[in-house]
């Protein structure tokens, strides 16, 4: 069956990222990786313990062309079971 079980990351555009990636730091405890640019969300699922993943938060500058061809300021992705069956 075609469906979302999870997210996968969300990313989003800021003027200065490392300024930001500090403030949420500080303020939240969200320490990010800096060789990966993002902050990850280690993740083990409840019905199958032994399997991983995780959830990325990350933040680009204002002028990636990452999210080409949109122009949103954020972007969402989303973890799916069955993904072909999904685009169908």
């Amino acid at each position: 069956m075609a469906r979302v079980t999870g997210l996968g990351g969300i990313f989003f555009k800021a003027k200065d990222p490392k300024k930001l990636y500090v403030w949420y730091e500080k303020k939240l405890g969200l320490r990010h990786d800096p060789s990966a640019e993002a902050v990850v969300f280690p993740w083990h699922d409840p019905r199958n313990p032994k399997r991983k993943g995780m959830t990325v938060w990350s933040i680009f500058p204002k002028n990636t062309k990452y999210f080409r061809p949109s122009r949103a300021p954020f972007m969402m992705n989303f973890r799916v079971a069955d993904l072909d069956g999904l685009r169908k």
